[in-house]
């Protein structure tokens, strides 16, 4: 590296740190309020409940509506990291595509209030894959802007502080959610309403990245047309080889998330799907993922991601199993529990790993691929899902799920060495 090579990277992380109190407050406080509407509309319990009462009882479109929603987070990783490689700021784009992502939201919530439940449910279904199609460019840039902001060694804080935070509102906005907005009889209004206190939530967060003080690197790489930049990807995946293998370990445990929306139908065997049960389901859900995120991140901090993402899979699998005996409120909201420590141990450790491999110049393509084919694992997961629950039961499912966990476990386990390590 030149001299001059070096000043500028200097004064590129003299930046960051001269910023790094402000963009951490605004990172907590865009992610916090963010989660707790995402949340709302992400929880296994208000959207699959909500989808099986349009349709009347339907496990396929439960699973169809989950898909689409997956099916547009596969598609546009790739387009997001061809908008950002290039550019110096990241930000506005970012803030664009945010924005679509939550009016995703609000078209969700209308749907329910001004058509009948059939036409609502196809709706919903549009509203979901545009939504999943902006999440999926969202999730690289703002991926791409944590690690341009905050320094690898406080992102464990950050996201367990942030996740900390979020789970606390977003345990209080589901109790009253399911207490005063849906009630005992829970119908498409009240659903509605619910998701349109999650676009207000979201839309706060949104507003708080006006805050943010990005700084602009000292190389990038050349804007280059969406299919070149593609051609490349084989070289980067043979010149980084324990990266290509946590990319496709990710994607079979992602493959796992297909008995997620099916766990509050399962659940509904035996509990009746009250607005008060679901709260309850929710909150426990939400404050579990809420407590645990501390933990995880103070773990990922001292020993590395990799031993998060292995302890949060080890846990999604017991819960699984304990939730197929588990019967009444107090069982079921503790494997719901359980379950809700996994699953952000899991995403949480899946994020930030991606963001540990190779040099920074290939990270935006790095993300897209992980997410790419993460969510391809996520689209096919609840159809496929959908039709073992309906073939042969949730015992099926859960049994289908757990395997795919394990798989992706297994190979990071023996086959995917800590990232930090190397960079020693």
């Amino acid at each position: 590296m030149s001299n001059s090579s070096e000043r500028a990277e200097q004064a590129y992380q003299l930046q960051v740190r001269r910023n790094l109190t402000r963009n951490y407050i605004v990172h907590l406080t865009h992610g916090m309020l963010g989660q707790t509407g995402f949340r709302l509309l992400n929880a296994p319990t208000f959207l699959p409940a909500y989808l099986l009462l349009l349709s009347d009882g339907s496990t396929m479109a439960v699973g169809l509506g989950l898909a689409l929603q997956s099916l547009g987070n596969m598609l546009t990783p790739l387009i997001g990291a061809s908008l950002i490689e290039h550019r110096k700021r990241v930000l506005p784009l970012a803030f664009i595509f945010g924005g679509v992502m939550r009016f995703s939201v609000l078209g969700i919530a209308l749907s329910g209030l001004f058509f009948a439940p059939s036409v609502a449910l196809i709706c919903i279904f549009a509203w979901l894959l545009v939504f999943g199609l902006c999440s999926g460019v969202q999730g690289v840039m703002f991926n791409f802007l944590m690690s341009k902001v905050i320094p690898v060694n406080h992102r464990g804080r950050l996201t367990g502080l942030r996740n900390f935070l979020a789970g606390i509102t977003s345990a209080g906005v589901a109790l009253a959610g399911g207490t005063y907005i849906l009630g005992e009889t829970p119908d498409p209004t009240g659903y509605s309403y619910t998701f349109v206190l999650a676009f207000g939530l979201t839309m706060c967060g949104l507003l708080t990245l006006l805050a943010m003080k990005e700084p602009q690197p000292p190389t990038t790489r050349p804007n280059q047309p969406l299919r070149e930049r593609m051609g490349h990807i084989p070289e980067l995946l043979r010149g980084d080889r324990a990266f290509t293998r946590y990319f496709l370990a990710r994607s079979l445990a992602t493959a796992g998330r297909m008995a997620v929306p099916f766990y509050i139908i399962y659940a509904g065997t035996s509990l009746a799907l009250t607005g008060a049960n679901l709260a309850i389901v929710t909150v426990a859900f939400t404050l579990s993922a809420t407590a645990s995120n501390l933990a995880w991140g103070l773990l990922a901090d001292r020993f590395g991601f990799r031993l998060v993402f292995l302890a949060g899979i080890a846990l999604w699998i017991a819960a699984t199993l304990g939730l197929l005996m588990s019967s009444g409120l107090m069982l079921i909201g503790t494997m719901f529990a359980l379950i809700g420590a996994a699953v952000q141990g899991f995403q949480s450790a899946a994020m930030n790993l991606t963001l540990e491999f190779g040099n920074r110049a290939d990270l935006p393509l790095r993300i897209a691929i992980a997410n790419t084919t993460a969510e391809f694992s996520g689209a096919v997961g609840p159809l496929l899902g959908g039709g073992i629950a309906a073939l042969f039961g949730y015992s099926a499912l859960f049994g289908v799920s757990i395997a795919f966990l394990a798989a992706g476990g297994a190979m990071v386990l023996l086959f995917v060495p800590e990232p930090r390590q190397r960079s020693v």
